[in-house]
C-alpha cells in the first residue's frame, strides 16, 4: 500500500518553506498543515497533485464529513472540518501558481474545498470556554506538596505562569537573568526566551496575589543562594534522573538543563488540577484568565492597552478578539448592572467611546481583508 509520493513530498517542502519564511509560521503551525494534506493525500491514494481534479475537493469534503474523532467517536466537529479544508484551500491556490501546475490547476479550483455557508457559520461560532478562576488556581498550588525540590519547583511554575502569563514555551526557555522578582519584572528577550513571533516586552507581574509572588521569589531565592546556580542557568531546570541502587533509573533532583519542548510543564499542570481534584486546565488558559480579569480591573482605555501589552499583543483588539470573550454568567451580570443607575464620568465616557469606534473600524477592515 502506497504512503507516499516522492513528487509531492517534494513539492510539499517547498511550501512549507514558503509558510515558514514568508509568512512565519510556527513549527506547530506547519505541523498542522502539514497533518491537513497528508489527509487528502491518504485519501487519494497518494496521487500526485499534478492530477488533482474538482472531484477530489468535493468527494474529500463528504469523507471527512463521515469521519469520527478517535478519542469521542464522534463525528469530527465543524471547526475540525473548517481548519482542515482551509488548510487544503490555501495550498492548492498556492500551488496553481507554481511552475508545472499552473496549466492543471486553477485558482478557482482551489474553492472547492469551501464548506457550506451555514457549516462556516457554526465552524466559526463562538463558544463559552473554560478558564479557571484565581480561586481555583490558588487552591490547585495549595494542594500541591512541597517535600522535594521537585515539588517547589512544580509549585513555582504554576504561581509564575499566572503572574505572569507567560506562554509555556517561553516558560521553558526563560534564565534567571530574566526574572527580576524586585521590580516583579519578567524580561522576554526573543533573543534567548522563545516568544511568540520571536517578539521581545517585559512583563511586570499581574496583581492576582502576593501570595504568587512569594511562591516565586521563594524559589528563585533558592536557585540562587542555596543551589548557587548562575543567571544563565533555568528558572525552571529540567528533572534528573540517574541509575538508582537498584540499578533501576529514579528521580534523583534537578539538571542545570532547560526543557527542550512545553510538554513536562503541561504534564506538571495535568497532574496538579487532577490531584486538587479539579479538571485539566492547560497553562494556555491562565492568559485568558489574566484578560478576564483586566476587563474587571481596568477602568480606562490607558490600563487595559498596558495590559495588553504585558501579555505581549501589540494590538488592543487581539486581546479583545481572541481572548476576550464575556462568559455568560458575567455577560448576565453586567447586563442587570447596567438596568441600574449610575453615576458615570463623561471624561471617561467618551475615552471608551472613542476607544470602541476605533476598534470596530479596525475589526471591519481585517474581515474585510480575511473575506477577500
Amino acid at each position: 500500500m502506497k504512503t507516499h509520493n516522492p513528487n509531492n513530498e517534494r513539492i510539499k517542502r517547498q511550501y512549507f518553506n514558503f509558510l515558514a519564511n514568508a509568512h512565519g509560521f510556527s513549527e506547530a503551525s506547519i505541523d498542522a498543515v502539514a497533518k491537513a494534506i497528508h489527509r487528502f493525500e491518504n485519501y487519494t491514494q497518494f496521487r500526485s497533485f499534478r492530477a488533482f481534479h474538482i472531484e477530489q475537493a468535493k468527494a474529500f469534503k463528504v469523507n471527512l464529513g463521515e469521519q469520527v474523532n478517535r478519542r469521542t467517536k464522534d463525528r469530527l466537529s465543524k471547526a475540525t472540518l473548517h481548519s482542515t479544508l482551509n488548510a487544503l484551500k490555501r495550498f492548492f491556490t498556492w500551488l496553481a501558481g507554481q511552475p508545472g501546475f499552473k496549466s492543471r490547476i486553477s485558482y478557482e479550483d482551489s474553492q472547492y474545498f469551501n464548506l457550506s455557508a451555514k457549516e462556516t457559520r457554526i465552524a466559526k461560532a463562538q463558544r463559552d470556554e473554560r478558564v479557571p478562576a484565581l480561586d481555583q488556581i490558588r487552591h490547585v498550588i495549595g494542594t500541591m506538596p512541597v517535600t522535594t525540590e521537585i515539588d517547589r519547583r512544580n509549585r513555582a511554575l504554576i504561581a509564575f505562569i499566572i503572574l505572569t502569563g507567560a506562554r509555556d514555551r517561553a516558560v521553558a526557555s526563560i534564565k534567571l537573568r530574566h526574572v527580576d522578582v524586585e521590580q516583579r519584572l519578567l524580561d522576554q528577550d526573543a533573543r534567548q526566551v522563545a516568544t511568540k513571533f520571536s517578539k521581545s516586552f517585559p512583563s511586570w507581574f499581574f496583581p492576582v496575589g502576593d501570595d504568587f509572588v512569594q511562591i516565586v521569589a521563594d524559589w528563585v531565592h533558592y536557585l540562587l543562594k542555596e543551589k548557587l546556580w548562575g543567571l544563565d542557568d533555568p528558572v525552571f531546570p529540567t528533572t534528573k534522573v540517574a541509575l538508582g541502587p537498584n540499578r533501576q533509573f529514579e528521580v534523583v533532583g534537578l539538571e542545570r538543563k532547560h526543557w527542550t519542548n512545553a510538554t513536562p510543564i503541561r504534564k506538571i499542570f495535568k497532574m496538579a488540577f487532577e490531584n486538587a481534584g479539579l479538571i485539566y486546565f492547560n497553562p494556555h488558559s491562565f492568559r485568558k484568565t489574566l484578560v478576564q480579569l483586566g476587563e474587571r480591573l481596568c477602568r480606562t482605555p490607558e490600563q487595559f492597552k498596558a495590559w495588553s501589552q504585558n501579555l505581549g499583543h501589540e494590538k488592543v483588539l487581539t486581546t479583545f478578539s481572541s481572548y476576550g470573550t464575556v462568559g455568560r454568567d458575567r455577560q448576565r451580570e453586567i447586563l442587570s448592572q447596567l438596568g441600574q443607575p449610575t453615576h458615570s464620568d463623561p471624561e471617561l465616557e467618551r475615552l471608551l467611546k472613542e476607544f470602541l469606534s476605533r476598534a470596530m473600524k479596525t475589526q471591519a477592515g481585517l474581515r474585510t481583508q480575511l473575506d477577500g
